[in-house]
């Protein structure tokens, strides 16, 4: 048996299938541009597993909707990318492929797979952020997403600027709310640089290390989780876990006794692959309820 994988993020979409260990066996990647031209090559790239694949796993960039008893369920809904508003991509891959399907966004895949092979592995409740060129974040608690009436948007919460940022943030909607002032595009239009050009010593990543501590500060009064997982691309500047560190203790002053902080505020076990594995796991559950 074969799963499926798809982590479709608003810059690339990642395919991949995966064994019943759900070892990577094949991993392909394309160019987010129109549902018509990205999706034929999603459909094409299954269709070579199709006699042996059972299900598929999709975590999408969003809003997306959850519902299942929405008339839009599996629906892309109200994103910035013109050509993917309100595309029914549930709906295209089941008419491409009768199998079960797991349909969540892209955080709560790489949430899932850190959650079931990475530092959330044999642990109740993960929280995982991504902080790239945008910042998502997906909570789960004894196996299950914690959502509504919609996915969370925990990237969009506000945070306190600095003393020393007079940066009004990036985010069109928000202003200073976390994505708004530590993601990615936030960094370069501040600096003038991108982040893996600013030397560790640069007084910005004390700034930066705030924001993402004010999240971690935030995250653990609102769910106490037992891990909080930062992943994405900023979170790859290696010196950033101990400035956090160093942040978040500062904020919290010793108001909650948290696990030990080389434990509790982490990144990826996983690293690169948490999506992918996700999504795999994901995939391997929804062929197991079906």
């Amino acid at each position: 048996m074969l799963y499926g994988s798809i982590e479709a993020g608003g810059t690339k979409f990642v395919c991949a299938i995966g064994n019943e260990k759900l070892e990577i066996l094949e991993r392909v990647s394309y160019p987010t541009t129109t549902p018509a031209e990205t999706m034929a090559l999603v459909i094409d790239f299954f269709n070579q597993y199709k006699e042996e694949l059972v299900s598929i796993g999709i975590g999408s960039f969003g809003p997306i909707d959850i519902r299942p008893t929405s008339e839009t369920y599996g629906f892309i809904t109200s994103t910035p990318k013109l050509a993917w508003q309100n595309y029914n991509f549930l709906g295209a891959m089941k008419e491409a492929f009768d199998v079960p399907m797991a349909w969540t966004t892209d955080v709560n895949a790489a949430a899932y797979g850190e959650y079931a092979y990475g530092h959330g592995k044999d642990l109740s409740s993960v929280v995982y952020y991504t902080i790239g060129t945008g910042v998502g974040a997906g909570a789960i608690q004894n196996g299950q997403f914690i959502e509504g009436f919609s996915h969370p948007e925990m990237g969009h919460v506000l945070v306190v600027p600095h003393e020393d940022d007079d940066f009004a943030g990036s985010c069109p909607f928000h202003g200073n709310c976390l994505e708004g002032m530590a993601a990615g595009p936030a960094i370069e239009k501040r600096t003038g640089r991108k982040g893996q050009d600013i030397p560790e010593e640069d007084a910005f990543w004390a700034i930066e290390a705030e924001y993402i501590a004010q999240c971690a500060y935030n995250t653990t009064l609102m769910f106490a989780p037992e891990v909080i997982i930062f992943g994405g691309g900023v979170m790859k500047q290696r010196h950033m876990m101990e400035k956090v560190h160093a942040a978040f203790e500062r904020l919290m002053k010793g108001y909650v006794a948290t696990p030990p902080l080389a434990q509790y505020i982490v990144t990826p076990a996983l690293e690169d692959n948490a999506g992918t594995i996700g999504c795999l796991a994901l995939a391997q559950k929804a062929k197991a309820d079906a």
